[in-house]
């Protein structure tokens, strides 16, 4: 499989090198000094981007053009998620979106909505969510803390919203949860999941030890995707 990346900083050499160890070929590489329009989408079979939010849906719009099917592992520009999940539909094109490829991390979603789901009707229990990311992330709090959070509300019909916690959940704020988002040197990325109640404290936790899952993830949906048209998330790749 040709693969072609968009975006080469840390994530796309990781995916570089777990992408030749399993056979495949980067054919082209894009970034800030090469553009994708200079790329040769005649040798790609498939585009893994992870790039920059305000880069991201041109970058989507360009490979639909280019009939290139494209894995998307930047965050942050969920807003626009309808309007480009339309035009991929329309124009018959083919991407799957993630706000994170690490298959460890799509299992701690499953469990996540789990726990949610057994806990939804025992409002004892107030969840919040803490996300510890390098310093280099620029986007606070995480998507992959977005995703849980959302899964969270999905389940639980007390909760509405999330709040950015810069201080003390107030009383007007009793009907959001709370997403602590921790800068630090050195970490690749943490997740964890509290509910709290009066009685005893539950909590799930995932760690990132390395980039290696993220990279091997983002792989693993562009072998899945080859053939496929449509708008897909891991799910679809898990189930």
């Amino acid at each position: 499989m040709n693969i072609g990346l968009i975006g080469y900083g840390k994530m796309g050499k990781a995916i570089e090198k777990i992408a030749l160890d399993r056979g495949h070929k980067i054919t082209a590489k894009s970034n800030s000094q090469n553009p994708i329009t200079n790329i040769d989408f005649s040798k790609i079979d498939v585009a893994i981007e992870f790039s920059e939010p305000n880069l991201a849906l041109n970058h989507i719009k360009y490979c639909v053009k280019k009939n290139t099917p494209i894995i998307v592992g930047t965050t942050a520009w969920e807003d626009d998620l309808p309007m480009i999940s339309d035009y991929v539909k329309e124009n018959n094109g083919s991407m799957l979106h993630a706000s994170n490829f690490s298959i460890g991390v799509n299992i701690f979603f499953e469990i996540n909505k789990k726990l949610a789901r057994l806990i939804s009707f025992k409002n004892e229990y107030k969840p919040s969510i803490e996300e510890t990311h390098h310093t280099e992330k620029k986007d606070s709090p995480s998507g992959t803390a977005i995703s849980l959070v959302k899964d969270i509300i999905h389940e639980k019909n007390k909760y509405d919203s999330w709040i950015l916690q810069k201080k003390e959940v107030t009383k007007k704020s009793s009907n959001q949860i709370p997403i602590k988002s921790i800068r630090k040197e050195q970490t690749i990325g943490q997740h964890e999941i509290t509910y709290e109640s009066h009685i005893d404290t539950i909590k799930i936790k995932h760690i990132a030890k390395n980039r290696d899952g993220f990279a091997l993830g983002s792989i693993i949906a562009a072998e899945w995707i080859i053939n496929k048209k449509g708008v897909f998330t891991m799910h679809d790749l898990i189930k």
